[in-house]
C-alpha cells in the first residue's frame, strides 16, 4: 500500500467533517464578566491613585486593602481557605486589565497569586496551607526571597545557608532586589542547606517577618514600577523550625524553576497590559489633535506605525493567552511562557516609545501617562529572567525539538 493511499484512508472518514476550535482570545461569559468588573475596579479605585504612588515610591494603604476585600489577591485559593476558588487565566486577565492602569500595582498582584499563594497551596502540608492560606487570602502580603548579590541571572549560586541545628534550620546570608518585601509578612526564602550537592542542596522556608534575627532593608529608589517595593533582606541567624520547610529538603531548585515559569506568564500579561494601556490612552489624542488641518491619525505614514503596533499587541495577547492556557491544561508550557515573556517585554518598550513619539512634547510630560508607562516597561526585560535568559531557553528548546527528528 502506497503511503498516499494510506493517508486517503485515514482522511475519507473525515470528508464533510467540520471541526471549530474556539479562539485564543474567545473568553466565555465567566471570563468577560470577570475581565470587565477588573477593568472597572482599576479605572475607578487604582486610576486616580496612580500618579501620587509612584511620586511617592509606596502603595496606597487603602488601596492594598480593596484588593484584598475584592478577592483580587486570592484569586486561585481555594474557598475553605477564604479564596476565590479561580484558575489560571482569569489570574491572568486580572493582571493584564490592572497593568493597563498601573503595572506596578500588578505585580504586587501578581506574585502574590502566582508564586506564593501557588507554592503553599500546591507545596504546602496541611498544616501550613490552614496557617498561612486565610491570611494571605485577607491581609497578608507574601514574598519570594531568591535573588543575591552574586546570583541573579545564575540564580542558584546562592550564599544564603541553612544550617540544620536540632528540629530547626539556622539560616544565615541576605537577599537582594526582592519585590514586595517592604508589605510582606512573610517571606519564601531559598537558601542551601548542603553546599557539596550544588543546586541540589536548595531547599524553601517560610519565614516570618517578625522572625528573631530576620530584617528587611530600605526600598531601592527605581526608574520602573516605582511604588512596588524592592528591598534587601538580612539573616543574621534565623532560626526556622521544620514545619516550615515548604516542600522537600534538596528541591527548592525545582520549584523555582517550575514556578517562576508561571511568573514568566504573569509578567507577560503585565507588559501586554502595560502596553495596551499606553496605546489606548494615546488613539484618542491622536484622533483629536489637529496638524495641517487634520487629526494626526488621518495621516497615512501614522495610521501604518498605529496599525503596526495594533498587529503587535494581537500577536502579544495570542502568545499570553495560549501560555495561560497551557498552564492551565497542565501541559507543557515553559517554551510558550518564555516566547510570551520575552516577546511582551520588547513590546513594551516598543509600543511605549511609539506613544511618545507620536504624541511629541506632552509624552514626555508628567502630566500625561506616558511617560511612566515607559518607565515601568523597562524593568521587563529584566526580572523573571533577563531578554538573554529567555532566549536563551527557547533555544534549548528547539535544538531538543529538531535533535529528535535527527
Amino acid at each position: 500500500m502506497t503511503q498516499s493511499w494510506r493517508l486517503l484512508r485515514i482522511l475519507m472518514p473525515l470528508a464533510g467533517r467540520r471541526s471549530y476550535g474556539k479562539a485564543l482570545t474567545t473568553l466565555t461569559r465567566d471570563e468577560m464578566q470577570f475581565k470587565n468588573a477588573i477593568s472597572h475596579f482599576a479605572k475607578t479605585a487604582i486610576g486616580p491613585k496612580v500618579r501620587e504612588m509612584d511620586e511617592n515610591y509606596q502603595f496606597d494603604s487603602a488601596l492594598v486593602k480593596k484588593l484584598f476585600e475584592n478577592g483580587i489577591m486570592a484569586l486561585q485559593i481555594p474557598k475553605a481557605y477564604n479564596g476565590m476558588e479561580m484558575d489560571f487565566f482569569l489570574t491572568i486577565l486580572a493582571i493584564e486589565e490592572i497593568s493597563k492602569i498601573d503595572p506596578s500595582l500588578a505585580i504586587l498582584v501578581d506574585i502574590q497569586n502566582t508564586l506564593i499563594n501557588s507554592l503553599i497551596l500546591k507545596l504546602g502540608t496541611e498544616e501550613q496551607k490552614a496557617h498561612y492560606l486565610p491570611k494571605l487570602s485577607k491581609y497578608l502580603v507574601g514574598s519570594f526571597g531568591l535573588t543575591e548579590e552574586g546570583s541573579g541571572s545564575d540564580a542558584f549560586a546562592l550564599r544564603t545557608t541553612a544550617d540544620k541545628v536540632g528540629d530547626k534550620y539556622v539560616l544565615n546570608g541576605s537577599k537582594m532586589w526582592i519585590s514586595n518585601s517592604d508589605l510582606a509578612g512573610v517571606f519564601l526564602v531559598m537558601a542551601t542547606v548542603d553546599k557539596s550537592k550544588g543546586y541540589k542542596g536548595i531547599s524553601c522556608f517560610m519565614v516570618d517577618r517578625n522572625t528573631p534575627g530576620f530584617s528587611v532593608g530600605k526600598k531601592e529608589k527605581k526608574m520602573s514600577i516605582r511604588a512596588s517595593g524592592t528591598c534587601s533582606l538580612h539573616m543574621d541567624n534565623v532560626e526556622v523550625p521544620e514545619n516550615r520547610v515548604l516542600g522537600k529538603i534538596g528541591q527548592g531548585y525545582r520549584y523555582t524553576i517550575g514556578f517562576l515559569n508561571e511568573g514568566r506568564v504573569g509578567v507577560a500579561a503585565q507588559m501586554l497590559g502595560l502596553a495596551q494601556g499606553c496605546y489606548d490612552a494615546t488613539i484618542p489624542y491622536l484622533l483629536d489633535r489637529k496638524q495641517f488641518g487634520s487629526s494626526i491619525f488621518d495621516f497615512q505614514g501614522m495610521q501604518h506605525q498605529i496599525a503596526e503596533v495594533a498587529t503587535r499587541l494581537e500577536a502579544g495577547r495570542l502568545l499570553v493567552y495560549n501560555a495561560a492556557r497551557l498552564v492551565e491544561e497542565g501541559g507543557d508550557f515553559i517554551k510558550q511562557a518564555s516566547i510570551a515573556k520575552h516577546y511582551t517585554a520588547e513590546l513594551a518598550g516598543y509600543v511605549t516609545r511609539k506613544c511618545i513619539d507620536w504624541c511629541g512634547g506632552v509624552g514626555i510630560s508628567t502630566d500625561m501617562p506616558q511617560e511612566k508607562y515607559f518607565r515601568d516597561a523597562k524593568v521587563g526585560t529584566i526580572y523573571e529572567g533577563t531578554t538573554n535568559i529567555q532566549l536563551s531557553t527557547i533555544a534549548k528548546f528547539v535544538r531538543a525539538e529538531y535533535a529528535l527528528n535527527r
